[in-house]
């Protein structure tokens, strides 16, 4: 069964994950186990979404990056 992606919704949704992991390493929220385990699947997620093959140049893939990428 094909289904037809939203992609607004889904960059959307990978900017959430951007923001929390941002939001997490800014506000110094580090330290425990399961924040940086957050962090990481939230970075899963990230290098996951940035595989897919349906991005247009509308959206602007660099945070998605910079956040996987991003280690404080």
């Amino acid at each position: 069964m094909e289904y037809e992606v939203n992609v607004e919704k889904t960059y959307s949704s990978a900017m959430d994950s951007v923001n929390l992991i941002n939001r997490m390493y800014d506000e110094g929220l580090t330290v425990e186990a399961e924040d940086l385990d957050t962090i990481e699947r939230n970075k899963a997620h990230l290098e996951i979404m940035l595989g897919k093959d349906f991005w247009t140049e509308d959206q602007d893939l660099t945070p998605f990056q910079e956040a996987v990428d991003r280690t404080e």
